[in-house]
């Protein structure tokens, strides 16, 4: 089995984290995955600790509200407020808690989904406040990436 994901670019000079990943499904049907919080569920957050979404409002000016779970029960609340979404293109989301105290935390995301000649590809960048937060955060996020991708390859192929 391939791996979806295709590459991980670190960039410090613009803050970003650029992670590339393709599967062998439409754009639409890789759209669907990330609309539907069912769906989103299965593959956001690492095997080691699951997501649940209680809250996905996929719109402009909308919020999802989500925890990860981890091995021992701990939670982990996070939050989006999505500042734009168009439908089957991408997304932009910005990290949702009102909490200041973790700079750490990245300050945005944007989701891009295109077509390939096998499939789709999403391109996933994450923006960061400063350096040492990207420095900070980089390698969990990382590791999450790498831990995901492979749900969401999988659940793609069930539908």
């Amino acid at each position: 089995m391939t791996l979806p994901i295709t590459s991980v670019t670190k960039e410090p000079e613009k803050l970003s984290l650029t992670v590339v990943a393709d599967f062998a499904v439409s754009r639409k049907r890789l759209w669907e995955a990330w609309a539907d919080p069912r769906q989103l569920e299965r593959f956001w957050g690492p095997p080691f600790a699951p997501a649940t979404f209680t809250h996905h409002d996929f719109r402009a000016g909308g919020r999802a509200e989500y925890f990860l779970t981890g091995p021992h029960g701990e939670k982990w609340p996070n939050s989006w407020k999505f500042t734009e979404v168009s439908p089957i293109d991408s997304f932009e989301a910005e990290d949702g808690d009102d909490n200041t105290e973790d700079e750490a935390m990245p300050t945005s995301m944007t989701f891009t989904f295109e077509t390939t000649p096998t499939g789709s590809r999403m391109i996933h960048v994450t923006r960061f406040s400063s350096v040492e937060a990207m420095e900070k955060t980089i390698p969990g996020m990382e590791e999450g990436f790498r831990a995901a991708m492979p749900q969401l390859d999988a659940l793609l192929e069930t539908k």
